[in-house]
């Protein structure tokens, strides 16, 4: 009698477990790191749909004065999850989840017209190997930072957005550092972490050749959305269902 009690309450236990560690392994954390030459306002339509379907989003503002900083303040968003994150990256957000993936919180990554390096590559080793179709870039007076002349920012970034959205974010830019986009990647965490890829089609910031190149490279599976570089604010439930489709992967 007592065996078989033994027996039943073992069974129970070990059912337990097993939901309990399902549950745990659920994905519900969004982790979203903006490009350069933007901020995370424009990712408001995603996280809010995102967050109807039930997920917990959070943007990190990094400063873009380095990329150990931004990698740095991304691990800070991370630390505070409860439960492991998908962490998703546009344009040189790429390049920071890249090395924050690594964090043990990430279960997996989405580039969203991003870059995708390889164990030593720069950004500006990767924009110059296959250039887009022309960016307006000037330097500030100092010669560190970079930004994206408001006159061109339409056309060169946010070509499918109504003018006063694209007026917007062109105002709202972050200033981005030199030596962030020259730094390089030491270990790319898409060779440990499954990935996601939205290549935006009619993207004249990153040659879609080019992220289509990398997805390839990193094994993502890809999804291309007719869309400008600000893909994620001209199409956002299109970019939401690549996000939550990668979330359930993970969850499984």
């Amino acid at each position: 009698m007592n065996r078989r009690f033994i027996s039943i309450a073992a069974i129970a236990f070990a059912t337990s477990v097993i939901a309990f560690a399902a549950q745990a392994a659920e994905v519900k954390n969004i982790v979203i790191v903006h490009g350069a030459l933007a901020d995370g306002s424009g990712w408001r339509k995603a996280t809010e749909i995102l967050v109807d379907r039930g997920f917990n989003v959070t943007i990190v503002q990094e400063p873009i004065t380095s990329l150990a900083d931004d990698v740095a303040a991304t691990n800070r968003v991370l630390d505070l999850q409860d439960g492991p994150s998908l962490l998703v990256g546009h344009s040189y957000g790429g390049m920071v989840i890249t090395e924050a993936g690594n964090n043990p919180h990430v279960a997996g990554l989405v580039y969203v017209a991003a870059f995708q390096p390889d164990k030593g590559e720069s950004l500006f080793d990767l924009a110059s190997s296959k250039p887009a179709g022309g960016m307006n870039i000037r330097e500030t007076k100092d010669g560190q930072y970079l930004y994206l002349d408001p006159a061109a920012f339409a056309g060169d970034f946010a070509g499918d957005l109504p003018k006063k959205d694209a007026d917007f974010l062109a105002r709202s830019q972050v200033f981005a550092a030199k030596q962030a986009f020259a730094a390089k990647i030491s270990e790319p965490a898409w060779k440990t972490r499954k990935s996601w890829t939205v290549v935006a089609t009619h993207d004249r910031s990153i040659n879609p050749d080019l992220e289509r190149d990398m997805a390839r490279r990193a094994g993502s599976d890809v999804t291309e959305i007719a869309a400008s570089h600000a893909v994620f604010a001209s199409q956002p439930e299109k970019v939401a269902d690549v996000i939550e489709k990668a979330a359930k992967a993970l969850s499984h």
